[in-house]
């Protein structure tokens, strides 16, 4: 066998090893007890538009094969915001790009955070995995009141529980998840107040404020035993000021999903898309959209204006840092559309509708 054949064995049983308790909990785990569904086999989700995730296997031929290319170490941004304490105008958003797929928005007097992670790597261990390149964009202690928390999923770049618990401690949110996701975040942090709900559920937020959690093209894991026992969704988040439709993780596929949200709960003023980690495309496409497809997608929802995410924070697969926004703007450029109309955010900027 080829030494680097074996350092990446070696590897997968290091972490393994490291993240015994981790993968013991999640063989025996049972995250969500209900009724048989359409996309829930009464202990596993499904999506029935979707496909099955990648085998271990197919994981396995990637880290052999893999060429990635290197990242820099640090990729510092100059933007760092603080944020005001309310935008309490119901006509106005305020949306910062926090890094990967975090951002704060505020809208109609609350302060909501999406997929919120300030750790320093994303990974079930904290000295292995990938490691964020950049600070986020908003230090945690200037962070305003935050009245509600939306998780789209359980992987560890999009449920980060030390962050979760430290806004949970100083904040006192309600986390609105998935089901199944408020298993996951009670074991870590009993204190946590965590609701979780189906896909096509309206949950207020405010008086002027609610969010429905609708499908998207994913699917769940925190270890080697429980995968999809987690729901996942993309958000559709209404107020006064019009809809944004906030996706998580996505493949792309037919682009139904992208379709059916304009057609139950269009129009869509602002989409939040991720345009990253996406290579190799054989073995991403059916979980992550590359910048070409997050174009169909916004074009599918019938938004306004789009916001990229999911990018040049930390090193997850193997295109560059700096790829996706470039074949963002092409794209846009392609398609017709303006370069405004879909922006890429560096950590700390900040978009006022």
């Amino acid at each position: 066998m080829p030494s680097s054949q074996k350092k990446i064995i070696t590897g997968f049983k290091t972490v393994a090893n490291a993240a015994g308790g981790v993968g013991a909990l999640t063989r025996l785990s049972r995250y969500y007890n209900g009724p048989i569904s359409d996309h829930f086999d009464g202990l596993r989700f499904f999506d029935p538009q979707g496909s099955a995730p990648k085998s271990f296997f197919d994981l396995l031929r990637w880290q052999i094969g893999k060429q990635p290319v290197a990242w820099p170490k640090q990729d510092p941004s100059p933007y760092s915001d603080t944020p005001p304490l309310r935008v309490d105008n119901a006509r106005d958003w305020r949306a910062t790009y926090v890094g990967h797929a975090s951002l704060l928005l505020q809208v109609a007097g609350i302060n909501v955070l999406l997929d919120p992670v300030w750790s320093k790597r994303v990974s079930p261990v904290t000295f292995a995995g990938p490691r964020r390149v950049n600070d986020p964009g908003i230090s945690f202690d200037v962070l305003p009141p935050i009245d509600a928390v939306l998780v789209s999923h359980c992987h560890y770049d999009h449920m980060d529980m030390p962050t979760l618990s430290a806004v949970a401690a100083r904040h006192r949110p309600r986390f609105i998840v998935p089901l199944g996701n408020d298993t996951i975040i009670r074991s870590y942090d009993a204190a946590a107040h965590v609701d979780a709900y189906d896909w096509y559920v309206d949950v207020p937020l405010s008086r002027n404020v609610k969010v429905v959690l609708v499908p998207t093209r994913h699917w769940s894991s925190r270890g080697a035993f429980d995968r999809n026992k987690a729901l996942w969704a993309s958000f559709v988040i209404e107020t006064p000021a019009g809809r944004i439709l906030f996706v998580g993780d996505s493949g792309y596929g037919d682009g139904f999903h992208f379709r059916n949200v304009r057609t139950l709960y269009g129009p869509i003023r602002l989409a939040i898309l991720p345009i990253g980690a996406y290579e190799p495309s054989w073995f991403m496409r059916d979980m992550h959209m590359d910048p070409e497809e997050a174009v169909r997608a916004f074009i599918d929802t019938g938004a306004e204006r789009a916001l990229a995410h999911h990018f040049g924070t930390f090193p997850l697969t193997d295109e560059a840092i700096d790829e996706p926004p470039a074949r963002l703007a092409a794209a846009l450029q392609q398609s017709g559309l303006p370069s405004d109309a879909f922006v890429a955010l560096r950590p700390g900027q900040v978009l006022e509708l």
